[in-house]
């Protein structure tokens, strides 16, 4: 159960919900009955501060409550009696170390005893705050299939024995890779939210700056941390001009760029520079260098795009995926024009992932659109439209095409 979002006790959960996981793994140490708990007093927390005030020490009574719920747990199952014995005997914590212990955290959910697929989806669980069907989504799987591979996560975690510090550096940059990945994934679901009625997710996108930030101050010098945060920072910086003031979607091009954050742009900027100094290219650092091409230009008429294909292509190259190709399209057809961008579109056609994809089926209909073709771009805009469970692009995505029907 993840946080309400958009209030004050939301966020609240949000920020603590890692930190009291933390606390309770450096005590009890069993992450799944721990993350359990947590889980649990979460949601007694978000019932019962709106109507009963948040308490002085909100960290310190969430890891009461879940230190008693881990414990009852274990005293209902008969076939830990051992255990209970020696948590029974602890004494529920009243004063809690004022120790953030995210890092460590974001680190043991990416054990090397999980595959990369578990790695990502129990950090997003555990860290993250996301729920078992946003997980679901952001890897086009079903829902049952992430709940069962996030169970079995916590439960290897479990069986590893695994110790709850930061790990040696011979293993820190596998572990590395997985951490961004999640903290990317994070920040996706909160600046594009794949569900709901709000396009975004603000708590979602702060939370993974938050994070992205507090692994460049303990990694400064990796070029692939710093990437990861100037994109974040360069992308989130167009939040206010994303919508209007009824929450629908703005597109790039149509945006006022007088309303982007000039502060997260100057910033993100210079750190992607200092990314692109390293002695080697990687995913975060490609897409930093495409979102500061962006917020280089005054207008969207005057965006590089000759810069940005370039950057697309080499990016396709060290890191290829679906993704990277559709918006490689757009920029060869700012090039080239709609039909190299939709000849471009077609070498996805047979990837299942992307067949019936909503972005894939947008992008299609703004190239058919701009061919000429109405129809067909009616037909995609129509099927994307329901292809999305995000109502503000579906508003968006309806409105493109009762556009164009009068003129078909």
């Amino acid at each position: 159960m993840t946080a309400p979002r958009n209030n004050p006790v939301g966020d609240l959960l949000r920020a603590l919900t890692p930190q009291v996981l933390g606390a309770l793994l450096r005590r009890y140490g069993r992450f799944d009955g721990c993350e359990d708990a947590v889980q649990e007093a979460v949601l007694a927390a978000a019932t019962q501060w709106p109507v009963e005030g948040v308490p002085d020490n909100p960290r310190g009574w969430l890891v009461t409550v879940a230190s008693r719920r881990l414990i009852d747990q274990v005293r209902s199952d008969r076939a830990r009696r051992e255990r209970e014995a020696a948590l029974a005997a602890e004494v529920v914590p009243a004063d809690v170390p004022d120790t953030d212990d995210t890092l460590v955290l974001l680190f043991l959910c990416c054990h090397p005893t999980l595959t990369p697929a578990s790695q990502t989806a129990l950090t997003l669980r555990a860290v993250g705050g996301l729920t078992t069907a946003e997980i679901a989504r952001a890897f086009l799987v079903p829902e049952a299939t992430m709940a069962a591979r996030i169970s079995r996560a916590k439960q290897r975690i479990r069986a590893a024995g695994s110790e709850f510090r930061l790990p040696a550096d011979a293993e820190l940059a596998e572990r590395l890779r997985v951490v961004l990945h999640v903290l990317y994934l994070i920040f996706n679901e909160g600046y594009t939210a794949s569900s709901g009625a709000d396009l975004d997710r603000a708590d979602l996108a702060y939370e993974a700056i938050r994070l992205a930030r507090l692994v460049h101050a303990q990694l400064p010098d990796d070029d692939e941390v710093t990437g990861l945060l100037a994109l974040m920072l360069l992308t989130h910086a167009r939040r206010a001009a994303r919508t209007t003031a009824t929450g629908d979607l703005v597109p790039l091009a149509e945006q006022d760029r007088s309303r982007w954050d000039r502060g997260l742009i100057d910033e993100g900027t210079e750190l992607a520079k200092a990314a692109l100094a390293g002695p080697a290219l990687g995913p975060y650092q490609l897409q930093a260098a495409i979102a500061a091409t962006h917020a280089d230009a005054a207008t969207a008429e005057r965006t590089d795009w000759r810069q940005v294909a370039a950057l697309y292509l080499i990016l396709s190259r060290i890191a290829p995926n679906p993704m990277v190709t559709l918006n490689r399209a757009i920029a060869v057809a700012e090039l080239d024009g709609p039909a190299a961008g939709l000849d471009l579109l077609s070498t996805l056609d047979d990837d299942g992932r992307m067949a019936a994809h909503h972005r894939l089926l947008s992008v299609r209909a703004h190239l058919l659109e701009r061919s000429g073709d109405l129809a067909g771009a009616y037909d995609h805009y129509r099927r994307a439209a329901r292809a999305t469970a995000s109502r503000a692009e579906q508003r968006y995505l309806e409105s493109r095409a009762k556009r164009l029907k009068p003129r078909l």
